[in-house]
């Protein structure tokens, strides 16, 4: 009896295997076509590139001109294209909507009608594309450093006391998506994997220079060290008697200002409350946080515009860090293009600001690793004597305006009311 149930259940077992690997040969054996849709890739995109531009710029990031420019550049210069079957347009835009929406190959696959090998391959040629075009673009302008900013020689606020100050640099993290036996090393201070990147921004919102694949744990001023001491990365050192803008989480050394320590800095916590500013310390702080923040808002357009930003998939960590160039390079492209009307970079140049900062490297030592500290002191106290001169006689000059304002007041309601006074009478009389 035993035997007879046990052969039962095990005829049964063999039945269910044969049916399932049946099945499962079936489907890998099926050469039925499943990319079937009228609507293919391409027809779908030439739609957009015919229509209206806010489309264009919903699916891709940037309006039609900017795509067939980028389409150019990567085809000339940077030995971009597709294949027999498929056009180089169509490669540049499976790889645009990826980095846009963050969408996953599948999905791409089918938005595309291609199969999933097809779009990971044209997507890989894209990225490779476009790390080749950040090796020439991100970079300062020819002549920038040269000549004063115009976003500084224009503005009032900053002129000319930081007339030699030719950009920003700081830290930002981006979601790094890493095997669990190496995680630990990039667990930020948020609790999540990163890899922190760090960033030299001009203030035209473009970067000029980038350093990526640093874990999340790594402290600013290590990678800091490590991308000007090796001349391999082509750091854009700061020419004689020009600096950088840092804030105080990086080494005080000749080239880069930093803030007052144990001072307020951040915007918000000048905003916040009624406390006026005083002193050299709070006016030269609240100038360089304010003309420093140009690199907040040039993050902040670089993260809102290519969603893949905020959550990585599970690529190989070489890829993250590829990914993160690509839409550096996409980023300095668009913003640098003669039509320059992208509405994510009109907003960016009124984003609120200062509130990305760690405020708790405010109290950290200066520490002079590369010579020139003593130099540096001394300008920054220069320039904090000059604000805050300029701000007291502002000051001086606006309320004496506003008593000679107010005595011409007074006179002409004097006069008004002797007119009033002589003709009264002889009215009711």
């Amino acid at each position: 009896m035993i035997r007879r149930r046990h052969a039962a259940a095990y005829q049964q077992t063999l039945t269910s295997t044969l049916y399932v690997m049946t099945q499962h040969s079936n489907f890998l054996n099926n050469n039925s076509p499943c990319m079937t849709s009228k609507q293919t890739g391409d027809k779908w995109l030439g739609e957009l590139l015919g229509g209206h531009p806010v489309r264009c710029h919903n699916a891709f990031r940037m309006p039609q001109q900017i795509f067939f420019d980028l389409l150019r550049t990567l085809e000339q210069n940077h030995g971009f294209q597709g294949s027999r079957r498929t056009a180089t347009r169509e490669v540049l835009a499976i790889t645009l909507y990826v980095l846009s929406h963050n969408e996953c190959i599948r999905i791409a696959s089918e938005r595309f009608q291609h199969s999933t090998e097809t779009t990971s391959r044209y997507f890989s040629a894209g990225i490779r594309a476009l790390v080749r075009l950040a090796e020439v673009i991100i970079v300062p302008e020819e002549g920038y450093f040269a000549s004063t900013p115009p976003e500084i020689a224009e503005d009032t606020r900053y002129m000319p006391f930081f007339k030699d100050c030719i950009g920003a640099i700081d830290g930002t993290h981006v979601h790094a998506n890493v095997p669990v036996r190496n995680k630990v090393p990039y667990i930020g201070r948020h609790g999540t994997t990163t890899q922190n990147i760090m960033a030299v921004c001009d203030f035209n919102m473009c970067f000029t220079f980038a350093m990526t694949g640093w874990e999340g744990s790594a402290h600013d001023s290590r990678i800091f060290n490590f991308a000007i001491s090796d001349p391999k990365y082509c750091f854009p050192h700061p020419p004689r008697g020009k600096f950088y803008l840092v804030d105080a989480g990086y080494p005080l050394q000749r080239g880069y200002i930093k803030p007052f320590p144990d001072t307020r800095y951040h915007l918000p916590d000048f905003a916040r409350g009624n406390r006026l500013v005083e002193g050299l310390r709070e006016v030269f702080n609240q100038s360089h946080s304010s003309l420093r923040s140009v690199i907040e808002r040039t993050f902040g357009v670089w993260k809102k515009k290519w969603a893949i930003l905020r959550d990585m998939p599970s690529y190989s960590f070489k890829k993250q860090t590829q990914i993160v160039l690509a839409t550096m390079a996409l980023h300095n492209f668009i913003r640098r293009h003669p039509s320059r009307m992208d509405p994510d970079f009109t907003e960016g140049e009124t984003m609120g600001t200062g509130a990305g900062a760690d405020t708790r490297r405010q109290s950290e030592a200066c520490i002079d690793t590369a010579g020139g500290m003593d130099e540096m002191i001394a300008l920054r106290n220069s320039i904090a004597q000059q604000l805050y001169e300029s701000r007291s006689w502002n000051s001086q000059e606006r309320q004496s305006r506003f008593l000679e304002e107010d005595t011409e007041v007074n006179k002409m309601v004097c006069v008004v009311h002797v007119t009033v006074s002589t003709t009264g009478p002889n009215k009711r009389a």
